[in-house]
């Protein structure tokens, strides 16, 4: 994937408007996903569920990426494909294997240290994203309220050997993740959206669905209506709209902005407990929510920097 080509040529703007309703349609949607998967995974088994899901992703954007796909070359599809596996194979593996052993407070904080990866990544492979104290700040303000938000379940486990270890893989998960990002950022930008989202998707969805049938084979696998309605929202809301807007956005916002999306959507998910699984709002919910807010704020005052002319 390093040695793809740099993409040149000017970006066009979206427009401010256009900017905010993708990026709060990314975070609001991948938000309620949380409770969309956890409804699933009471009929289907973790692997075979997201493989189906991004099957179905896959499928549904075929018709619009053939055309356009096409003229892109074998190699960039080998790329995009590639590039899958570090987006959304790989690390949904590493995730769902490492949540075994903690409890989802713990798997949300190691989560919240995405902007953290990002910047440091994004410094390494592209040096004109520069570290600044705004950005850390916005970083770290993300990441405190996370921990302000799930500090009631994050002491209640005894650290062993395989709490370690799911650990290592969900921060491993993390870190794969802001390496497809950046990669993304910086050499699929000539790629239309929908393209990057159908080879991804596709590209992902072969490998889970071989795992699944390596790992999950005595698992029970219930389709009933709401495992079908929670297999479709996630593929067509949660994936192929989230992940068009996505990739749209990179070229557009910073990096810091990019990462305040995951501290977001973790909000959402708290917030929506609270609302709809009448959950308590408490005094952590509000400071935690507030610190997650005025990074995401901070984060999205940052500007994009764009690679030096050559």
């Amino acid at each position: 994937m390093s040695s793809a080509p740099t993409v040149t040529g000017a970006v066009k703007p979206g427009g401010p408007l256009k900017v905010a309703l993708a990026y709060c349609a990314c975070f609001l949607l991948w938000g309620s996903t949380w409770s969309v998967v956890k409804v699933g995974l009471e009929d289907l088994p973790p692997l075979r569920f997201v493989g189906i899901r991004m099957l179905v992703a896959g499928l549904a954007l075929l018709p619009f990426a053939r055309a356009r796909g096409a003229s892109l070359g074998a190699r960039t599809g080998w790329r995009i494909a590639g590039l899958g596996l570090l987006q959304i194979g790989i690390p949904f593996g590493l995730l769902f294997v490492g949540q075994q052993w903690i409890p989802s407070s713990w798997a949300a904080l190691l989560f919240s240290t995405f902007p953290v990866w990002l910047l440091l990544v994004g410094r390494v492979m592209m040096p004109e994203q520069h570290l600044t104290v705004r950005k850390l700040l916005a970083a770290g303000l993300g990441v405190a309220g996370v921990v302000v938000l799930q500090h009631s379940g994050l002491g209640a486990l005894e650290v062993t050997g395989n709490v370690l270890l799911g650990c290592l893989l969900c921060l491993g998960s993390v870190a794969v993740i802001a390496v497809a990002n950046v990669l993304a950022k910086k050499h699929m930008g000539h790629v239309p959206a929908h393209v990057l989202v159908f080879g991804q998707t596709f590209s992902s969805a072969l490998p889970l669905l071989a795992l699944s049938f390596l790992f999950e084979a005595g698992q029970p696998v219930n389709w009933t209506s709401r495992s079908v309605l929670a297999v479709l929202y996630l593929a067509l809301c949660g994936t192929v709209l989230t992940y068009q807007c996505l990739y749209w956005l990179l070229p557009r916002i910073s990096l810091a902005a990019l990462g305040a999306m995951a501290l977001l959507d973790t909000l959402v998910a708290v917030v929506l407990g609270v609302v709809f699984l009448d959950e308590p709002l408490t005094l952590s919910l509000l400071v935690g929510g507030g610190l997650i807010l005025g990074g995401a704020a901070l984060a999205n005052l940052i500007p994009p920097e764009e690679a030096p002319s050559r």
